[in-house]
């Protein structure tokens, strides 16, 4: 018995070593939830390096969107007829996106149906209730239109708070009409980023000519001409910093697409033909003048033939600086170049005419004009009295008058900006460079009576 006891203590471990594993174990335990805790943060840390940008810093440049695509060489000519057809596909998808005339037809029943008494004088109205029922029967390509945000911006003084059905259903018209416009000018967009060049600009007038009515009575040998006239001044006015190309975007936000679309209305008055920049009877007049002042014969107008311009009192300083400045061919000005001249001097109000004619006064590229500048120019005005007979008017007197209209921000300079801001650029143009400006500037008053007696005179006439 006392051995089986004595086996028995052998067996039974000894407190003091349980005691040790007991500590190893809680060292142990201690060691693998620091373990765990390790696991885990290197596994976050794996899984979130790979969902903001892979394993390695140095690869995160790989899930950089792509914003740069390169345009096909001109010998890839594969790559280029892809990129020409996919593009086409995706006008072509646009286009059908758009409403066509018998949706629109369709629009205008379904607004006319649900239009919304008292009638505001002769508008019919509708108000919010049922311009969403419309927009729920109209289809899905009408569902941009329907917004409280466009019924919003229609909202005036209705005290029903309607809005004018013609104004809603106008409003859809020239949505359709400009993004039918972007997608008509896209097609001629060659380089495809959005903006067109003179050559590009071209071919869209060239076909369009067939569409407008009141080109009709135009011959073909003159549609060259015609196009030349037309994009000049897109050109002129849009594309100030002579890139040779201008945004399609600043096309449709200016009004010119409006004028030169505006000859497809067949009953056109004679007035707004006139002062149409692209009407045939405007484009007939300014290409007669280039021949009338082409005393040669040769296609190209020499200084002494420029100088009949107009009412033939520009002065002999400032068409020396025409022809110093812009692009001439051996001395003598062609019909695109004559067209800038043309363009600058009639719109003489506009920021981009003052452009063309403060480079011009600008002799020593400064960028402003100063007293001797002013002297400079006004000395061939006073010249050009005295072979007229007339006494010449002192510059210090003019000087004076220049700068009290101006008021430039320096009262010794005067800055294109100081021009433009002044809004009176276009008289001080004329008083340097034109002995016709300056006598009309100087008579004013007197033209004014003028006008005033003959306008008591017809109305004497009428009673």
């Amino acid at each position: 018995m006392n051995f089986t006891v004595n086996m028995a203590k052998e067996q039974l471990p000894h407190w003091s070593d349980i005691l040790k594993r007991r500590i190893a174990k809680s060292k142990k335990d201690e060691s693998s939830e620091e373990e765990k805790k390790a696991d885990e943060t290197e596994l976050f840390t794996k899984y979130y390096t790979q969902w903001k940008g892979g394993r390695h810093k140095d690869e995160s440049y790989k899930n950089i969107p792509r914003f740069y695509y390169r345009l096909p060489a001109e010998d890839e000519v594969l790559l280029q007829k892809l990129r020409e057809e996919s593009r086409a596909v995706f006008l072509q998808r646009k286009s059908r996106e758009l409403l066509d005339n018998e949706e629109l037809q369709n629009l205008w029943f379904l607004l006319d149906k649900h239009q919304v008494p008292p009638v505001n004088g002769e508008e019919a109205m509708i108000n919010y209730e049922a311009y969403q029922q419309v927009g729920e029967k109209a289809g899905p390509k009408c569902k941009k239109f329907f917004t409280a945000r466009v019924y919003a911006k229609l909202l005036h003084n209705d005290p029903y708070g309607r809005i004018s059905i013609m104004q809603f259903f106008n409003y859809v018209m020239r949505k359709v009409w400009l993004h039918q416009t972007r997608i008509g000018l896209s097609l001629y967009d060659v380089a495809g980023q959005g903006y067109l060049r003179e050559s590009d600009l071209e071919n869209y007038i060239l076909e369009l000519i067939p569409t407008l009515p009141q080109l009709d009575g135009l011959e073909k040998s003159f549609y060259s001409f015609y196009v030349c006239t037309a994009v000049r001044k897109f050109f002129f006015f849009l594309d100030p910093l002579r890139t040779g190309k201008i945004k399609i975007q600043d096309i449709l936000a200016c009004s010119f697409l409006d004028d030169l679309l505006e000859l497809r209305d067949e009953e056109l008055s004679k007035e707004s033909q006139e002062s149409n920049w692209f009407s045939a009877p405007s484009a007939l007049r300014v290409y007669g003048q280039y021949l009338n002042l082409d005393k040669d014969h040769n296609g190209m107008l020499s200084k002494e033939e420029l100088s009949r311009y107009g009412t033939a009192t520009l002065t002999s300083v400032f068409l020396d600086r025409v022809f110093q400045e812009c692009l001439t061919y051996d001395g003598e000005m062609d019909y695109k170049t004559y067209l800038d001249f043309v363009l600058a001097l009639e719109n003489r109000k506009e920021p981009a005419a003052l452009q063309y004619i403060f480079k011009l006064l600008d002799m020593e590229n400064q960028g402003y004009l100063n007293v001797f500048t002013l002297n400079y120019f006004f000395r061939a005005i006073q010249e050009q009295m005295k072979l007229h007979g007339q006494e010449p008017v002192s510059f210090q007197d003019v000087k004076d008058e220049i700068f009290d209209m101006v008021k430039p921000k320096d009262p010794f300079k005067i800055t294109l900006q100081d021009l433009v801001n002044s809004c009176q650029g276009d008289t001080v143009t004329s008083i340097l460079i034109d002995l016709n400006g300056f006598w009309t500037y100087e008579n004013r008053e007197v033209l004014v009576a003028n006008d005033n007696d003959s306008s008591n005179t017809a109305d004497l006439d009428d009673t």
